[in-house]
């Protein structure tokens, strides 16, 4: 399999050009120069298959000759290690939990399988490698989480100072080892523009190896893809229409789906279901995309003001607007709808929601039709993550799970930088 930047599709790279570089040269993101077609009896087996065993029969086909069939084989078995349930809420509704990994969130499903993916090509290679990271939450923890301890690879963290939860911060600065953590003055959306003028600078890329381990990153995409085959296979009620709420912000995970979709899962419809960073959902009701600066919600995961993966959206669709809206609806809620959506929940079905999770809840219901349909939402992160926020909301102590009760007892550890280029670009050079 090749790959091709989203702005010059002339250029032709390996998946392990691709997975290394993270961003192309041009600032475009990686694609594959086709999506493959799955056959018959990969569906047909899939109600058999454990996660790693459909991660491993996906993941051949976009990675090739790059990673031999035994060791993609038992990368995947490493990797996947942990259940990703189908969880029924009520009738017609179920929960894709997609935090029952190491750091709680959904993104241990992408970060650890490129981790894996990079320490071999870096083994390969004799060469270190500095992955730099922008995380508006979870995928700061999950990525240190994979690659923590992985020799020849050293990993920059870059957070918005004060606003990810208590929980989430701690887990991103108390790793230690190879792991650093760089708490940035302004949003999310500086962080990402402060990695994406780092790949694009010389001097820096001279100077190393850099790589990126955001949704940016092909090799943390495309395994966002593997559990919608695997919910579709936990899924009883396959005579029905099924369609798939998406909480979103950056767009991985939505893109994740639509790549399945196009590899032949039975999806009817995805619902991108976001907060007051609303800019997919805006574009989906007027055809105008519109980046704007992203607000900080309760749902933190989601202040994006900038998607990355909206480019990749439009290479499946072709900038098809009218073939997009056939496949995707959009919708977004308020913190105070977010909440009340969660205590209603609660109360009626004793099951706990996260804010992101509460978001797809909502973005699902808005087009759910229970006569012919069967919904699924995923479920990001634990929402003992939101503790403070869940627990005023349901009025119920949530429980830690161990991982995050560590992290709460270790020291904070982190270097505080401007949103400005030069001083992250001055950080690095002195490293």
């Amino acid at each position: 399999m090749k790959y091709f930047s989203t702005n010059n599709k002339e250029l032709r790279y390996s998946f392990k050009e691709a997975v290394i570089k993270g961003l192309a040269p041009d600032r475009g993101l990686f694609f594959p120069i086709e999506i493959p077609k799955l056959s018959d009896q990969f569906f047909n087996e899939l109600p058999e298959k454990s996660l790693a065993e459909i991660g491993f029969e996906v993941a051949k086909h976009f990675v090739g000759e790059d990673i031999n069939e035994e060791e993609l084989k038992n990368i995947c078995k490493e990797v996947f290690n942990f259940p990703i349930p189908l969880v029924r809420v009520e009738e017609g509704v179920y929960s894709l939990e997609l935090f029952h990994g190491p750091t709680c969130a959904f993104k241990d499903v992408g970060a650890r399988f490129m981790s894996r993916c990079l320490g071999a090509f870096a083994k390969e290679s004799n060469k270190n490698v500095t992955i730099l990271v922008a995380t508006s939450g979870d995928t700061g923890s999950a990525v240190a989480n994979g690659f923590l301890g992985v020799e020849g690879v050293n990993v920059i963290i870059l957070y918005p100072k004060g606003k990810v939860s208590h929980i989430q911060e701690q887990q991103l600065t108390t790793m230690g080892q190879n792991i650093t953590a760089l708490e940035v003055e302004g949003t999310f959306d500086d962080c990402q523009a402060l990695v994406k003028e780092a790949f694009a600078n010389e001097e820096l890329n001279a100077e190393y190896n850099l790589t990126s381990a955001n949704s940016i990153n092909i090799a943390r995409l495309l395994p966002q893809s593997f559990y919608y085959f695997y919910a579709w296979a936990q899924l009883q009620e396959k005579n029905k229409e099924v369609i798939v709420s998406v909480p979103s912000g950056n767009y991985g995970n939505l893109t994740g789906g639509l790549l399945a979709k196009q590899m032949g899962l039975p999806i009817h419809n995805f619902v991108a279901a976001a907060n007051r960073n609303k800019i997919v959902p805006d574009y989906l009701n007027s055809g105008k995309y519109e980046p704007k600066p992203s607000v900080q919600t309760i749902s933190n995961a989601m202040d994006v003001g900038a998607p990355s993966n909206f480019s990749r959206m439009m290479e499946i669709y072709k900038e098809k607007y009218s073939d997009v809206i056939k496949d995707l609806k959009g919708a977004w809620y308020s913190d105070e709808e977010t909440k009340v959506i969660m205590k209603e929940v609660f109360d009626r079905e004793t099951y706990i929601l996260d804010p992101h999770g509460a978001v797809g809840y909502l973005g699902l219901n808005k087009y759910l039709n229970k006569e012919k349909q069967v919904g699924i939402f995923l479920e990001t992160a634990h929402p003992a993550k939101f503790k403070d926020i869940v627990e005023d909301v349901i009025e119920k102590e949530v429980a830690i799970p161990n991982y995050l009760q560590e992290c709460l007892q270790k020291e904070k550890k982190c270097v505080v930088i401007g949103n400005e280029f030069q001083d992250f670009k001055n950080y690095l050079l002195k490293q």
